[in-house]
């Protein structure tokens, strides 16, 4: 039995072109080195996928991991799961996440990872039953969007507390901005779906009825308590997320000025207070919906109550996609938000992808780049949401235009050619969400330096916007950004909703972080031991893009962030010039210990953390 608490102890290894699963036991020296979560995936990524594989080949591998936390009684953290693989979107690092109830049934069942590897001849799903695991034929599942797969496992299975882990059509023709889809959660960013679907695995279905163990259970509930009560005073945690969910965001940042706008044309949209948090509450709300364990409830379920998509029932809109099916489309209209929400999640497409690359399409429609003979004869221009819904259903087909959208905005940009390039927002491949980069300068750097692209959820945006930190100030934003991503990396282990930042801190690791992994796991850990852990998970990210390719020049923004300041609004003016990101990366090195010219990790930093085999992989020697 393993000295630490909170770990089933056990990794699945799954070798789809055999047939076969086998069990290993999970080593003490990876929960020391790596805690668990994103930590326990970049190791084994990083370790058995060699460099330049094809994402979409048999070389590549899936790996699901969840943290200490999973399956314990810590609130808003117990539930989540990680996706590990290597992108086809951006052929770099990638972890997704995605909550529900996964992460929790796969702990009961008994384990802390799942490696995924091969590929099957045929259409199979895995079925992981406490110690019963097996792959079963999925040729009856193929085809079937994600929700219909899930309820056919119900049936198959006969359980309806099951959790599941599907692909949709989008996966099933790896499509490269394909997502994986749980309950109504996804896993939303960098092609997870289309590797699932290169590997033939339709799905995942898990039910477990193990315990969890902690060292000391009154003293975990004691402080469960005082966090509950935390959450629920917080105005954010308490009221905001409870009532209007993410979609609360929206009037935020249109009120600063920071909505992008018609492919971030601009950064005010004149529909916004069509389609905010309030509207939505007012005009579609059913009914909330919580992750499990998760007091906040911060989704919700809608219905379309009117027009010619009424009837149509999702769980959101959230922020990101109001914002990229909404404004970024210039669409005002809810209705067909909603529509096109149902749809990414039935197809298994990540909405941020999907309204970025329509978003882009339509700003190259209107300038002249595509024409109606290369459109089909849609006329792909702003507002025009049953284009939009058109296109969602190409890319969920990978069929017309939709061919080329799910093949993400970069390629979109070497495909049409011209001045595409400058429409194409995105980081190293990887769609930029919803929060604006000219506006926030640590949000910025934070999205150049991501290991996977452009994510809000390494860098973060809350605190500037909140004022918690001065938003206008760019002196010492990369350093800031360091503590930020330390923060978010090490709740990546964990695996922690970042809702929970604004309890246990927007800028930095505190001690809250120190205490959960000392009352779930007895680990005794300092803020300094937590930070050299989020430090050693990063530098393996970037070691693995840096087999890749990688190099301080990929740590760039999209030509309109750093050309074209924000035209009109409050933020009026702002933008990111090339030479104040050099500045912001020079910072952000130096606090690493990363190499300001190539931007590696150095020799020293990387013995520092333990990586020695790193630097004979970079450094030859």
């Amino acid at each position: 039995m393993l000295k630490y608490g909170g770990y089933a102890g056990r990794i699945l290894r799954v070798d789809l072109g055999r047939g076969t699963t086998s069990i290993e036991p999970l080593r003490e020296s990876l929960i020391e080195q790596y805690l668990g979560g994103n930590g326990f995936g970049v190791h084994f990524l990083y370790d058995e996928v060699p460099p330049r594989v094809d994402a979409l080949g048999p070389e590549n591998k899936v790996i699901l991991a969840v943290g200490p936390v999973q399956g314990t009684a810590v609130p808003a953290v117990n539930a989540r799961t990680a996706i590990i693989t290597k992108s086809p979107l951006t052929n770099r690092f990638l972890d997704s996440y995605f909550g529900g109830d996964f992460g929790a049934k796969l702990k009961y069942a008994g384990y802390d990872v799942v490696i995924i590897e091969g590929q099957s001849s045929c259409p199979v799903y895995l079925w992981i039953d406490n110690d019963h695991v097996e792959l079963r034929d999925a040729s009856d599942l193929w085809g079937l969007n994600t929700y219909a797969t899930q309820m056919k496992l119900v049936d198959l299975h006969q359980d309806p507390d099951i959790a599941t882990l599907t692909i949709g059509r989008a996966g099933e023709r790896q499509v490269r901005i394909a997502c994986t889809i749980s309950g109504v959660h996804a896993a939303g960013r960098g092609g997870t779906g289309a590797v699932l679907g290169a590997k033939n695995l339709k799905a995942i279905a898990v039910r477990g009825s193990k315990d969890v163990r902690v060292p000391d259970i009154v003293a975990l509930e004691d402080y469960v308590s005082k966090l509950m009560a935390r959450i629920k005073a917080h105005p954010g945690t308490g009221q905001g997320l409870p009532t209007y969910g993410t979609a609360a965001t929206i009037t935020a940042n249109n009120k600063l000025g920071m909505l992008g706008t018609r492919n971030w044309q601009e950064e005010v949209f004149e529909g916004a207070d069509r389609i905010t948090g309030t509207v939505l509450r007012q005009e579609a709300f059913i009914k909330d919906d919580a992750c499990f364990g998760c007091p906040i409830a911060c989704g919700k379920l809608t219905m379309a109550k009117k027009g010619e998509y009424k009837g149509t029932i999702t769980v959101g809109p959230e922020y990101e996609t109001l914002w990229s099916l909404g404004s970024n489309c210039g669409i005002d209209n809810l209705e067909a938000i909603i529509r096109g929400d149902r749809l990414c999640d039935e197809y298994g497409i990540d909405s941020i992808s999907a309204g970025a690359t329509i978003a882009m399409a339509m700003e190259c429609f209107d300038k002249g780049l595509l024409t109606l003979e290369d459109t089909g004869g849609l006329e792909v221009r702003f507002g025009n949401y049953v284009v939009m819904l058109d296109l969602i259903e190409q890319i969920g087909e990978r069929r017309g235009l939709g061919a080329l959208l799910g093949e993400g905005t970069a390629r979109m940009a070497q495909q049409i050619g011209k001045e595409a390039e400058k429409f194409a927002v995105h980081v190293k491949g990887l769609e930029v969400p919803a929060h604006s980069a000219r506006g926030v300068p640590g949000m910025a750097v934070g999205y150049a330096t991501s290991n996977r692209g452009g994510t809000h959820q390494d860098g973060r945006p809350t605190a500037e916007r909140a004022g918690v930190v001065d938003i206008n100030q760019i002196d010492g934003k990369g350093y800031y950004e360091v503590d930020v991503q330390r923060m978010t990396t090490l709740s990546d282990c964990l695996i922690h909703c970042r809702m929970m930042e604004n309890i246990m801190g927007l800028t930095a690791l505190s001690e809250d972080h120190t205490e959960i992994v000392r009352l779930v796991t007895g680990l005794t850990l300092t803020l300094k031991d937590l930070t050299d852990i989020a430090d050693r998970v990063y530098a393996m990210e970037r070691a693995f893009n840096i087999r890749e390719g990688e190099s301080r020049s990929s740590d760039t923004l999209p030509w309109r962030f750093m050309h074209e300041p924000i035209p009109s609004g409050p933020a009026a003016g702002k933008y990111i010039p090339p030479e104040v990101l050099d500045k912001l990366l020079d910072e952000t090195y130096e606090k690493r210990g990363w190499d300001k010219k190539t931007g590696y990790p150095t020799k020293e930093t990387l013995h520092r953390l333990g990586l020695d085999s790193v630097i004979k992989d970079i450094y030859g020697s």
